[in-house]
């Protein structure tokens, strides 16, 4: 996720013709839980991939993607409708769905480890897919 997130996060904050207070924080928001994935991932690893250590990654990972989307909203209620980033960003399917994904892996984890891994690698991969909303409303 925090490759694609960096990618559609540079092109988000580029195209935004209103940056304010509540963008600010908004932005610290997503940088205080991606500062934290370190953290969990370290954790994971000294414990040989316990339940918690993965379910508390997982998380991490949720609240990641929930600050993505909310600094998302945020840009796109303080820019015009017709600006780029609006235009671009629309209607987001994507990152909702994603979000959701990685909450419900957070209880796979307490079942099966692999399955809640299972989940994080599929996300990854659909993260990894860039979009290409934004480069295209700033291209024209």
């Amino acid at each position: 996720m925090c490759l694609t997130c960096t990618y559609s996060h540079h092109h988000m904050l580029h195209a935004a013709s209103v940056i304010d207070g509540r963008v600010l924080w908004a932005n610290l928001h997503l940088l205080f839980w991606l500062s934290l994935i370190p953290f969990a991932t370290g954790w994971m690893g000294e414990n040989h991939f316990a339940p918690v250590p993965v379910a508390l990654y997982g998380a991490m990972l949720f609240m990641s993607s929930l600050a993505y989307l909310i600094l998302e909203r945020v840009l796109v209620s303080r820019n015009a409708n017709n600006s780029p980033l609006v235009l671009a960003v629309g209607k987001d399917y994507k990152g909702p769905i994603l979000s959701v994904l990685y909450l419900l892996a957070v209880p796979l984890s307490f079942v099966h480890v692999w399955l809640a891994f299972a989940v994080y690698i599929g996300v990854a991969i659909l993260w990894f897919l860039p979009d290409r909303r934004i480069e295209k409303y700033l291209q024209h």
